[in-house]
């Protein structure tokens, strides 16, 4: 399976635009998740998925393009109730993450399921408070 270069970003500010050239990812995140024109996260992992995205679109892994088309695709499909749409933009936004990561052959969509598990498992077994590990990736 070939290799994708990554970096640890868990903890890390997000990258000023002049940094990133997030600019259009940005663009496709709605008014009303936005703060003085930038995105706001309700959680950690919303951003360390835009910074993911970010990231390996720059590392050439997917286009622009094909990030539109399958963010797009994906609040498509699962945009059931426009009043929640704000809530789950960004289950939208991992979902097509993940999507184009497994489709590129960066992980494979069972190791991705895999991953998640051990992540929750993780969480529910983590004192709060405490940052979660998982134990098999240490």
């Amino acid at each position: 399976m070939p290799m994708t270069r990554s970096m640890w970003i868990c903890g890390s500010p997000i990258l000023s635009p002049s940094e990133t050239g997030h600019e259009r990812f940005a663009s496709f995140v709605p008014s009303h998740l936005k703060e003085d024109g930038e995105p706001v996260f309700a959680e950690p992992w919303q951003a360390q998925a835009f910074a993911m995205t970010i990231a390996l679109s720059r590392q050439g892994l997917f286009t622009w393009e094909e990030w539109a088309a399958r963010l797009g695709a994906e609040i498509k499909a699962g945009n059931d109730d426009d009043d929640r749409m704000g809530a789950r933009y960004y289950e939208f936004w991992l979902a097509a993450l993940e999507g184009l990561v497994a489709e590129k052959g960066a992980a494979s969509p069972e190791s991705l399921t895999n991953l998640r598990s051990e992540w929750a498992e993780a969480y529910r077994h983590t004192p709060h408070g405490q940052p979660v590990k998982l134990t098999s990736h240490d």
